[in-house]
């Protein structure tokens, strides 16, 4: 007996048939984001530093006395946006809050003693997990992919 296939609707390609999504740099983009993220959170487990609070300690510490305005422009996101990220890196102790001289309503974000330490480990934790993760690219691939993300970001700025 001959085995039924479905026919797909008119204009409908069947599921395996996404070829054109292969195709497009955003389609990449997220498939790649999503197993560097997926892996990232696991290098630093359950309780460690997610992706944006790791960059934006990594910025605070590199930067001492940014302004949140600042950092959440560094870092492309909303100012909202990051006041979440300032009271989680807060409440662990790795930053403080200083008000800005001349002007009260803007904060500066210093790194503590513990923040610049949970920083360093993170930060070769973060190394190995994309040595790991790239293994498979030569240095000069990495070197190649490194330059042309950051100028895709260049168009955006």
């Amino acid at each position: 007996m001959a085995r039924a296939t479905a026919t797909p609707s008119p204009g409908i390609l069947p599921p395996d048939e996404h070829a054109d999504l292969e195709d497009f740099v955003g389609y990449n983009l997220k498939r790649a984001y999503v197993i560097v993220d997926a892996d990232f959170r696991r290098a630093l487990g359950e309780d460690g530093l997610a992706p944006r609070v790791f960059s934006a300690l990594s910025l605070i510490v590199h930067t001492p006395g940014i302004t949140q305005s600042d950092l959440a422009r560094r870092l492309g996101i909303e100012r909202s946006g990051l006041v979440a990220i300032a009271d989680e890196l807060e409440a662990r102790g790795f930053v403080m809050r200083k008000p800005v001289p001349g002007d009260r309503r803007v904060q500066a974000l210093m790194p503590s003693a513990a923040g610049k330490a949970a920083y360093l480990e993170a930060l070769e934790t973060v190394r190995a997990h994309e040595a790991s993760l790239l293994a498979s690219l030569s240095s000069d691939e990495v070197e190649t992919l490194v330059a042309l993300l950051k100028k895709i970001r260049r168009i955006g700025e």
